[in-house]
């Protein structure tokens, strides 16, 4: 289950880091989408670890 809930937060981060840095441009999108995945897993592994899965 933490594979699961990482990928869903890597996946959740990510569109929010490129929904963000769209207006900007496409590198800024890129690497605000790369800062959104690192995020995202590690808080879906926070999640897992809360829950106990």
């Amino acid at each position: 289950m933490m594979k699961l809930y990482s990928f869903l937060g890597a996946t959740a981060g990510s569109y929010a880091g490129w929904y963000l840095g769209a207006p900007m441009g496409f590198m800024t999108s890129f690497m605000l989408s790369m800062v959104g995945t690192g995020f995202g897993i590690y808080a879906g592994r926070r999640v897992a670890q809360y829950y106990g899965a």
